[in-house]
């Protein structure tokens, strides 16, 4: 599908969709708690071994925690090294990928492994690991990319991908390095933004069990009328290494994490069902007892306030965004459209807005892959270059727009650390990372007491939008309505259609309460899936158009 018409969507993630990523998984049937305990020798070894004779040694070696390269000077391959990846291995395949005469080569080594646990009304109904081992060649031409791929470490077998992606290209060849060098690019150092006191690879089921099964009681006490709880865990640990026809190479490794929980509630006999979730780059010690117990009062909370919910009015209201996932506005409304490869290809609606206003001048937002241990965070991006944080919008002017290594050559500017990908298997795009606007100067119950007839909208689960008019919809789960100035009845089930340029200019006010939300929230685009992070304080649109009920 063309990126004018292209569908970019984001969705938080729930016990129906849990993250998962990586190769074909091996799944085992409904289980009672004590036979779950044995899933950790049987799969973890066996099964990820059986995916590649290599994972075994690695399940027993302890893994690289935190970054990989840390200042200039050569390369050394720690991480990989485990696979037989050697420097001499990459230079071959730099090699025959600019055989052909493409302008720039690089390679992409990935190892994860991921394994997910859940919980049904107390029994274990799911549990499964998977590997995922593989390296991409790119070969870039002007603005066209050839790539290959395969699953299998070898000298023979990279080559291969290398000169299938070297079709690209029809010219004289070019010359690899001859060696390589860890270069952080900028920087005096190469960042640490997830560090691990302990690797996931560490963690035995008898220890993750105990989380899900306090949710899971948890929440049956909450409140009588729950009838059903489906709590899970996931978790990642992996690798990637990224080395370049410049003589880059680093490696990198990547913690993921995310836990969930939904609810199920029943009240003369009406059902509703809504959940909560946390995710990061962190390690077991993310989940306090704090973040456990909140977690039980948000999903309780949210399912059984549905039962007092109605429907919100249809037609163009007045907006309040509450902080925190409301940054689904920006990510929707707004953010895609600044990724600099549908604006290179003049399919954006911002592809003329540079240096231009597009909104209020006390709206700033910013794209970073900076904050520690969030979901959208990365060290290096998957071409390598340092992931910055990046002022979109200053001052309500249009700063620059999301940069990877293609768009920031033809643009004549830095790349911004945004070139990601879903896998191996991907090329690189630009991609958002956790998106969010700054402080403004007003506050919160300032901005709910000036609206006479309106919406205030708190818990989102997804939406889309359309690149090219930038037109949007997203789906709001809860929510109350606003009248003279107060939070009156909840309401839900509200979907909140517009224009992303439109919007952006209709934001008249900025709290200075900005959070950045905590969920699993996962970016689709282009059939490549990558985990995000996003966030707002409390905003007024002045206008949106709320598809609810002519009723009310």
């Amino acid at each position: 599908m063309s990126a004018l018409t292209s569908r970019v969507c984001l969705e938080r993630g729930t016990a129906r969709d849990p993250l998962a990523p990586g190769a074909e998984l091996t799944t085992l049937g409904r289980m009672f708690r004590r036979d779950v305990l044995h899933f950790g020798a049987a799969v973890g070894a066996a099964t990820l071994a059986a995916c590649n004779p290599s994972i075994s040694s690695v399940l027993n070696t302890p893994p690289l925690v935190g970054g990989g390269a840390t200042a200039r000077g050569p390369a050394q391959i720690v991480y990989f090294a485990q696979f037989g990846v050697t420097e001499s291995m990459i230079r071959e395949a730099i090699s025959t990928a600019l055989a052909k005469g493409g302008d720039y080569a690089d390679v992409f080594f990935q190892h994860r492994v991921s394994r997910t646990m859940a919980l049904e009304d107390g029994e274990v109904n799911r549990a499964y690991a998977s590997v995922d081992l593989g390296v991409g060649v790119r070969v870039v031409k002007g603005d066209q990319t050839g790539y290959g791929y395969t699953e299998e470490l070898t000298a023979d077998a990279l080559k291969r991908a290398a000169a299938t992606a070297a079709a690209i290209a029809d010219g004289p060849s070019r010359e690899a390095p001859q060696s390589f060098r860890a270069d952080p690019g900028t920087h005096a150092a190469f960042p640490s933004r997830y560090a691990l006191t302990r690797s996931w690879n560490d963690v035995k089921p008898q220890e993750r069990l105990p989380f899900l099964t306090r949710l899971n009681e948890q929440a049956f006490k909450a409140d009588a009328r729950i009838k059903k709880v489906t709590t899970g865990m996931s978790d990642e640990f992996g690798a990637v290494l990224i080395a370049d026809s410049t003589g880059r190479l680093i490696e990198d490794t990547q913690p993921m994490t995310q836990l969930w929980l939904s609810c199920v509630g029943e009240q003369n006999g009406v059902r509703e069902q809504n959940s909560y979730n946390i995710a990061g780059r962190e390690d077991i010690g993310f989940y306090s007892e704090e973040r456990l117990d909140r977690m039980v009062r948000e999903a309780v909370a949210r399912t059984v306030i549905l039962f007092e919910a109605v429907q919100a009015p249809a037609g163009e209201l007045p907006i309040v965004m509450a902080a925190g996932s409301s940054g689904i506005l920006l990510h929707e409304a707004i953010g895609h459209g600044m990724e600099a490869d549908f604006n290179r290809k003049n399919t954006s609606i911002f592809s003329d807005k540079i240096g231009k206003p597009v909104a209020q001048p006390f709206v700033n937002i910013v794209d970073d892959g900076t904050i520690d241990r969030a979901r959208g965070s990365i060290n290096v991006d998957d071409e390598g270059n340092i992931a910055d944080k990046t002022m979109l919008v200053e001052g309500g002017t249009l700063a620059t727009y999301l940069h990877d290594s293609i768009s920031a050559k033809h643009y004549g500017v830095q790349p911004t650390g945004s070139g990601r990908r879903e896998s191996f298997r991907h090329v690189p795009m630009p991609r958002m990372r956790s998106t969010y606007m700054l402080n403004g100067p007003h506050k919160k119950d300032e901005i709910i007491a000036s609206v006479k007839k309106g919406i205030y909208c708190t818990n989102f689960s997804n939406g889309q939008v359309k690149i090219g008019p930038g037109d949007f919809t997203f789906y709001v789960k809860n929510g109350y309505m606003i009248e003279d100035g107060k939070l009156t009845r909840p309401i839900k089930d509200v979907n909140i259609i517009g224009n992303g340029p439109k919007v952006l200019e209709r934001i008249d006010m900025v709290a200075d309460d900005l959070t950045i939300d905590e969920g699993g929230w996962t970016c689709g685009k282009d059939g490549q899936s990558v985990p995000v992070s996003q966030g707002m304080p409390t905003v007024r649109v002045s206008a949106i158009t709320v598809g609810g009920s002519k009723k009310s």
